[in-house]
């Protein structure tokens, strides 16, 4: 299956999956780390709207 036609999203879990399988990275650490960066957006988004 090609990602060519996919979402950017979707590439950009690909990516994203590889790169934290690759190093090795306990699935504990990673869900934690990504809540992280998802507070981050939210918050982020949330800055961009209200201006």
């Amino acid at each position: 299956m090609s990602l060519d036609n996919a979402p950017e999203e979707v590439k950009l879990a690909v990516d994203l999956i590889m790169l934290l399988e690759q190093h090795e990275i306990p699935a504990e650490t990673v869900l934690a780390a990504l809540e992280i960066v998802r507070q981050d957006f939210l918050r982020k988004r949330e800055e961009n709207t209200s201006r």
